[in-house]
C-alpha cells in the first residue's frame, strides 16, 4: 500500500466546493493517506480562512472536514526518530520551517509527500528530496 503524506494545503483545497477531486482522491482505498498531528493545529489556526474559502456555511464546512479527516491517519509526531526530524529540518528551515513535521513524516514512513506548495517543492528538490505524490493525473 502507498503511503502519502497530506500537506496542510491540500486539506484546504478539499474543502473548497470546486475541489471535489482531491476529495475523491482522499477516498482511494489503495492509499494510506497521513499526516502529522501538526495539521491539527493548522486547521484550527486558520479555521476562519478555511470557512470562508469553502464557500459554504460553517455547518456544511465542518462536516465536509470531519469527513475528510477520517480518510487522514495522524500520526503523532514522536514516532519521528531525531535523524528524521532533524533531516527534515535542514531541508525545510530555509523553505519554510512549519513544513518540518509532513516532510520528517514522509520521511519516516518511507512515503510520498502531497503538497501542491511549488516554492517548497521547488526548495526541497533543489536539496535532493524528490518523493511527491503527483495527483496531475487526478
Amino acid at each position: 500500500m502507498n503511503i502519502v503524506v497530506v500537506d496542510t494545503n491540500i486539506l484546504f483545497a478539499a474543502l473548497q466546493k470546486s475541489q471535489s477531486y482531491i476529495r475523491r482522491q482522499l477516498e482511494k482505498t489503495d492509499i494510506q493517506y497521513c499526516a502529522p498531528h501538526f495539521l491539527i493545529v493548522e486547521i484550527f489556526k486558520h479555521k476562519e480562512r478555511i470557512i470562508k474559502m469553502s464557500k459554504a456555511s460553517p455547518e456544511e464546512t465542518y462536516e465536509l472536514l470531519t469527513h475528510i479527516l477520517h480518510q487522514v491517519n495522524f500520526v503523532n509526531e514522536s514516532v519521528i526518530s531525531i535523524g528524521d526530524m532533524i533531516a527534515a529540518y535542514r531541508l525545510c528551515n530555509d523553505i519554510d520551517e512549519k513544513d518540518t513535521p509532513f516532510v520528517a513524516l514522509t520521511i519516516a514512513l518511507e512515503g510520498d509527500l502531497w503538497t501542491r506548495d511549488e516554492v517548497l517543492k521547488q526548495g526541497l528538490i533543489r536539496k535532493g528530496f524528490n518523493r511527491f505524490y503527483d495527483d496531475a493525473t487526478l
